[in-house]
């Protein structure tokens, strides 16, 4: 894999470069041992303005194996795919910025801009289904990089892993913002209708135009609504996410989402309160006081408040709700408006009972199956 420009520094970037992205540089990330910022030396070899605004790059990647594995308490999965590395609808919060300084790429604009695809994802992810070692349980996709951003109308990867989850009867949670979800209503529907999968919409503001500054790729929040309709009305149980609820941004607005999705067709709900891991912390830092100045003290002291005095508190239990009397009150908040508007907390498992791996080409058929 490889991209047409290096990438990684930690300059700021002017806004005619970066017009339709949420980060304002290429933040240094913890890996890099220099941090680069571009200067005019005096020699007029041409100023940053004269560089073209930046361009969507994919690289392609062969992953040997594709499913991944977590322990984590706080999660209800222990397995994920992801057919994308970064992410081009550009959340400025994404707590899966830090995962591009893997790759040697800034968190900052590279996470929005420089792309990788998985290919043979969907022939990974059979390889590994059919292994006499495999025991079935819900996979889930999303819980990385959206994969149903942009890139997907023209990769079809997320497409053909549901191809090759249908195939199997295999469960399957996504978790998405974007409105190309509907183009696989096909599966989905067939899949839901029988219990095998679900989709989790995203919604973080009802406000188009504070949607458009943090998530400036995103499908409006209208729209997203407009997908939870369709997906409820194919067969597809949907849960709303009001996530993240940014205290002092958008937390006021969170009955409101509740009560719109619920109105939509969702069925159950959840929510996580902003989280600011290593790198997206300065670069949330640094949007808030471009997009809104006056807010970005207050917004600044409520997170910290509710992370223990941090911007971000990785402990297990406390990373998603947060901590303190702020936390606790929207919390409880939730839990009302949950109770109100009918919107379950928990759903009921997806079938794991159905699982068969596809006789292949040549295999003798059961004939008692």
């Amino acid at each position: 894999m490889g991209f047409g420009e290096a990438s990684g520094g930690g300059w700021a970037v002017p806004e005619h470069r970066r017009r339709g992205r949420a980060a304002l540089s290429n933040v240094a990330s913890r890996f890099d041992a220099y941090a680069v910022e571009r200067v005019d030396d005096g020699w007029g070899t041409g100023a940053e303005e004269e560089l073209p605004p930046l361009r969507t790059e994919v690289a392609l990647e062969n992953p040997r194996k594709i499913i991944s594995r977590n322990s984590s308490p706080d999660l209800s999965f222990d397995r994920s795919v992801n057919a994308y590395r970064g992410c081009e609808h550009g959340c400025i919060y994404c707590f899966a910025r830090p995962t591009h300084a893997y790759l040697g790429l800034s968190p900052g604009l590279d996470f929005e801009t420089q792309l990788v695809a998985k290919p043979n994802a969907p022939e990974r992810l059979a390889a590994e289904l059919a292994s006499p070692r495999y025991e079935v349980a819900p996979i889930a996709m999303g819980t990385n990089t959206d994969p149903y951003q942009p890139i997907e109308r023209t990769h079809r990867i997320t497409r053909r892993l549901l191809e090759v989850l249908r195939a199997h009867n295999h469960p399957v949670g996504i978790v998405t913002k974007g409105s190309l979800i509907e183009r696989d209503l096909d599966i989905l529907g067939d899949m839901g209708w029988e219990g095998l999968a679900r989709v989790g919409v995203s919604i973080t503001t009802l406000d188009p135009e504070l949607s458009r500054k943090m998530e400036p790729r995103v499908p409006s929040p209208a729209r997203r609504l407009k997908m939870i309709e369709r997906l409820a009305g194919a067969g597809v149980q949907v849960r709303v996410m009001a996530s993240p609820m940014i205290p002092g941004l958008t937390d006021h607005e969170m009955e409101k989402i509740l009560a719109a999705a619920r109105d939509a067709g969702a069925v159950a709900a959840s929510y996580i309160v902003l989280r600011l891991p290593r790198e997206v912390s300065p670069l949330f830092r640094d949007w808030l006081e471009e997009a809104a100045p006056e807010r970005a003290s207050r917004v600044m002291a409520r997170v910290r408040e509710m992370h223990g005095g941090r911007d971000y508190d990785p402990e297990w239990g406390r990373r998603m709700k947060g901590q303190g009397t702020h936390a606790a009150l929207l919390s409880h908040r939730f839990e009302v408006a949950c109770k109100r508007l009918g919107l379950k907390r928990n759903l009921p498992p997806l079938r794991c009972d159905l699982f068969r791996v596809p006789p292949k080409p040549g295999d003798q058929l059961d004939l008692f199956s």
